[in-house]
């Protein structure tokens, strides 16, 4: 797909600031799947360095919860202050994703890029943890780093240079993620599907000089990609 909203940025801001694939690209992806109308209230979970949450600032003109655990809401304040944005477009919380501070049916919408697969395997806590806080009629947008198919019972040894097993168990492919959707109540799944963005965003990540990314082209070098893909879960509350 052209990326006409994230192609806009600047490669320097995006190296320093993400965390893994580039996250703007999948959320333009998954927004141009799913729309969410201007000036809706929007939690953005596991937000990591608030890249994504800006874009939805800037170039949706939503008003964001920029949410993460990992990294300090201090830290990200300075950082949308920087660029000249207010608190009332975006507020950064510090909070755990089974935890969060929010009343019931605040958020006309959810974002997760890169980060739902790692509190969202749990059955509970779709409906439990997160749910509660949309609006009935919004809509949960979820991108999730997964699999062409399941590979847990004989892990390729490409995947194994970069990552652990445990690592990987986080990783699963379409059928699994639908079959942990149907398990909540009150919701309505509108799509569990395969991405584009996949090689244009791990190509974006790669490049960088964070440590991790480095770790992670033994793997992708090697070959690891073509047991991989990113997921789009869109789903609706009823």
């Amino acid at each position: 797909m052209k990326y006409a909203k994230s192609g806009k940025y600047d490669n320097n801001y995006i190296k320093e600031n993400i965390m893994g694939p580039n996250p703007i690209k999948l959320l333009e992806e998954l927004l141009a799947l799913q729309s969410i109308p201007q000036n809706a209230t929007v939690l953005d979970l596991g937000c990591g360095r608030g890249v994504t949450s800006v874009f939805m600032v800037m170039e949706y003109s939503l008003r964001v919860f920029s949410t993460d655990l990992w990294v300090s809401a201090t830290d990200n304040k300075k950082r949308f202050d920087d660029l000249g944005l207010t608190s009332e477009q975006i507020i950064p919380i510090h909070a755990e994703a089974h935890n969060l501070p929010y009343a019931e049916e605040f958020f006309d919408a959810v974002v997760s890029i890169d980060s739902y697969h790692y509190f969202g395997r749990d059955e509970k806590y779709l409906g439990e943890h997160l749910l509660p806080f949309v609006k009935h009629g919004g809509y949960l947008l979820f991108a999730v780093p997964g699999l062409k198919k399941d590979i847990h019972a004989n892990l390729p040894s490409e995947m194994l240079l970069s990552w652990t097993a445990e690592d990987i168990e986080t990783l699963h492919d379409t059928v699994y993620w639908r079959k942990m959707l149907e398990i909540t109540d009150g919701i309505e799944i509108i799509s569990v599907c395969e991405m584009e963005s996949f090689d244009e965003c791990w190509n974006d990540w790669l490049v960088c000089d964070n440590k991790y990314a480095v770790s992670d082209r033994k793997s992708m070098n090697a070959g690891a990609g073509k047991y991989m893909n990113f997921i789009a879960i869109i789903i609706r509350r009823k």
